[in-house]
């Protein structure tokens, strides 16, 4: 079993800033991806930002010089730190980590609204 805590979602308004984590427990070994995905309502869950074996990380075209997505190997957590946030950034937000065998967190929910 491989258990998610999600935290720091929540409601912010335009301009603001919010850190998500994600820590990973469980029987889950050698995690070889940590990312953030994204799911608006009636659009396709899409990749926010991924971090591979520890330290190359990749962004969505969108998020780029807003978001930064960092890992602590030793509390199997990965965090999201998202600046500047807008309107469009509203989702619910999904930790996904793969060994290579792919789990998915619960999701928390992000609203930018003013």
């Amino acid at each position: 079993q491989v258990q998610f805590v999600e935290s720091g979602g929540g409601l912010v308004q335009p301009g603001g800033s919010l850190r998500l984590s994600c820590a990973v427990s469980g029987s889950i070994f050698s995690i070889l991806t940590m990312g953030w995905y994204r799911q608006a309502p009636g659009k396709q869950r899409e990749l926010v930002a991924i971090i591979i074996s520890g330290s190359t990380t990749n962004y969505a075209d969108s998020v780029k010089g807003r978001f930064t997505i960092s890992r602590d190997t030793a509390k199997n957590t990965v965090y999201l730190q998202m600046n500047s946030l807008k309107p469009e950034d509203t989702a619910v937000y999904y930790c996904r980590i793969s060994n290579p065998k792919v789990y998915w967190g619960q999701g928390t929910q992000v609203t930018v609204s003013s």
